[in-house]
């Protein structure tokens, strides 16, 4: 029952998008409102079909129904419960199956929200673009990776999902997330693709979907940390990021997603960079494809990554058409989209946006080349090669160092133009608190010019953001936290936090191997590890060799497992937390008979739980940004007059005149 009801409802939604799409656009090239009034009805099946078939996977994962293929592949009796939910994005099929469902809730909503706009051509165009991507998706479940086929004989039992993931409560929440800022993008897209379809390229749109790109963004920044914090505790490596090909397919589209909230300020004040925005927006949401396409095709072995499919031309194919298509109406619309103001000075805060945004265009190019590279050289005579640590750090070190100092410069710029003698009034503090900054951290033995230098352009704008928002608070009170300029600077201090926790981790970590019998002491950086004795454990799903040991007297549990009906070994690190440092403890190789050493690896790194502490600092910021600060006079967006103020005194957007948009 459950392959029959999965299929219907995968072949439910596709009948349905595809029904939208037609009617949808005779409705739009025919003049006939009244079919767009339909997009709700199909909407709301769309809707039950992306539920239907989650509901009716996990009922099959929960009651263990090894009838349906993805859950004789990817589940097992032997599975917790937690990761036996969990188990829907462990593979390629049921990944797909949370991909329509995050889909079809972002259509959900927006029908909603635009329920009383559908005869608006400009909504009715975006919905035909969803309706589009929502069609291909179930495509893809109905045809090349359907999880809701027949397994016969029935086998008794399954695998389980890959061990990685399923040892850390870290894999429950950060797929879905991911997933929340990937699917995310379509609506911006959507609303991009109709507003050059129609021709209305003003501001107007810009204004309906700011808070739709700024929640994706935020929901891939949380993705992207909380992967990272997996990467760190399950794999005992003593990093948390190594530039693995499905990595950077997460950090494309954050990159392009980070440049467009940042230039598309500039286009609502100044009417400025249309054509650079709508290539942002479809080229996040294009690289979300991508990173599709590697992560599910099969072409990158990694740890991230899965199988071997035949989805991989399907989305190379539908890359290659978002493409095609967004840069076909870019050209057509070129005329239109002229814009009607100009940088006035590159001293400005428009001229620093600019900036900022070439030197994100800049960082992406440089991480899409090195990732893509290798599939290119290999696709064309065969060979295997890769692009490891040294080209992406020899690269995205300056880049790193130029954001940094553009993000303590721009926000003090007013519009327009600035003087010289404004601008070293306003960076004066932040100036001598980044020099403070480099002073500390040599008095407290940091050495190198590239973590000293971090450290004092971390200060430099820190202290930049502090000033603006101390500013705020001091005219507003907490409202002075609210609004997208200063919830801005609350995310501007989360990435300067995890921007220092990366050069000091990654600049002074210390790691060495031992070899320790039972009862011996070893001593790493000042940090005393003693080695107790093994303990064997047995468990329904592994078999752990644990490796009692003390950190600096504080008793924990690396261990070694195996999983008998996975075929896999990994290792089970430890890691004694601390503001100041971790020490994290991986075993190399447990003992074979009572009394013989065991190899431990352990790693000694500085302010890694900033890391963390500072991505929840950027999405706290992203949500203040998501809210109106108090309004500005209105002007028109081209000819707003230069502030005279100290400083902006919001973060809400200009109105738009009527006939902008």
């Amino acid at each position: 029952m459950n392959v029959t009801l999965g299929a219907g409802f995968a072949a439910l939604g596709l009948a349905a998008s595809l029904i939208a799409v037609v009617t949808l656009a005779v409705g739009l090239l025919g003049r006939r409102p009244t079919l767009l009034t339909q997009a709700p009805l199909y909407g709301g099946v769309v809707v039950l079909a992306a539920v239907g078939g989650v509901v009716i996977m996990e009922r099959a994962l929960i009651t263990r129904d090894f009838s349906v293929s993805f859950v004789a592949e990817h589940g097992s009796t032997r599975t917790p419960a937690l990761f036996n939910v969990a188990a829907l994005w462990s593979a390629l099929e049921g990944s797909l199956l949370l991909w329509v469902l995050v889909l079809a809730g972002y259509l959900g909503i927006v029908l909603w929200m635009m329920r009383n706009r559908l005869t608006d051509p400009m909504v009715g165009w975006a919905l035909l673009t969803m309706f589009v991507v929502c069609a291909f998706f179930f495509f893809l479940l109905v045809g090349p990776a359907s999880p809701f086929q027949r397994v016969s004989p029935v086998p008794l039992d399954g695998p389980g999902p890959n061990p990685l993931l399923q040892n850390h409560v870290l894999m429950a929440f950060h797929p879905p997330m991911l997933y929340l800022g990937y699917v995310g993008f379509t609506v911006p897209f959507a609303f991009a693709i109709a507003a050059l379809v129609t021709g209305r390229v003003g501001e107007g749109w810009l204004l309906e979907m700011r808070r739709w790109t700024l929640f994706a963004w935020g929901f891939l920044t949380a993705g992207i940390i909380l992967g990272s914090w997996w990467s760190y505790e399950v794999l005992g490596w003593g990093g948390y990021w190594a530039w693995d090909p499905v990595e950077n397919a997460s950090l494309l589209p954050w990159l392009t997603g980070t440049a467009y909230l940042h230039s598309v300020m500039v286009q609502e004040r100044r009417g400025m960079l249309r054509v650079w925005n709508l290539s942002l927006v479809t080229a996040t949401f294009a690289l979300t494809i991508l990173g599709t396409f590697i992560t599910r095709s099969g072409v990158i072995e990694s740890v991230h990554a899965f199988s071997a499919s035949h989805i991989g031309p399907a989305l190379l194919a539908f890359f290659g058409l978002i493409v095609a298509v967004a840069i076909g109406l870019i050209a057509w619309r070129g005329e239109q989209l002229r814009a009607p103001g100009r940088i006035d000075s590159p001293l400005s805060r428009e001229g620093a946006f600019l900036a900022n945004n070439l030197i994100f265009a800049v960082f992406a190019f440089v991480v899409l080349l090195g990732t893509v590279f290798p599939l290119l050289v290999e696709a064309l005579d065969g060979r295997r090669i890769s692009v490891g640590n040294p080209y992406f750090d020899a690269t995205t070190m300056p880049i790193g160092f130029t954001l940094l100092f553009l993000m303590a410069v721009a926000p003090v710029l007013p519009w327009r133009k600035a003087s010289g003698e404004l601008l070293a009034q306003r960076l004066i503090w932040p100036a001598w608190i980044g020099a403070g900054a480099m002073v500390v951290s040599l008095l407290l033995g940091a050495r190198g010019w590239a973590p000293v230098l971090a450290f004092g352009l971390g200060g430099f704008a820190g202290g930049a953001a502090g000033r603006q928002l101390v500013l705020a608070a001091r005219r507003q009170g907490w409202r002075g936290l609210v609004g997208r300029t200063n919830g801005g600077m609350v995310v501007h201090l989360g990435v300067i936090v995890i921007a220092v926790a990366l050069a000091a981790s990654s600049s002074y970590l210390r790691q060495a191997e031992m070899r320790l019998e039972p009862g011996a002491t070893g001593v790493i950086d000042g940090h005393e590890i003693t080695y107790l004795e093994t303990e064997h454990v047995e468990s329904s799903e592994k078999v752990s060799e644990v490796v009692r040991v003390e950190i600096d007297g504080e008793p924990y549990g690396p261990a070694i497992s195996t999983f008998p009906f996975a075929g896999m070994t990994l290792g089970e690190p430890v890691t004694d937390w601390g503001l100041t440092r971790d020490i994290q403890v991986s075993v190399l190789a447990a003992e074979a008979e009572p009394g013989q050493p065991v190899v431990l690896r352990v790693t000694v790194q500085p302010l890694v739980s900033w890391l963390w502490i500072g991505g929840g600092i950027i999405v706290l910021g992203t949500a203040l940004a998501a809210f109106p600060g108090r309004r500005r006079v209105p002007t028109m967006p081209v000819s707003a007059p230069l502030p005279t103020d100290d400083e902006p005194t919001d973060g809400a957007p200009d109105p738009v005149p009527a006939g902008v948009a």
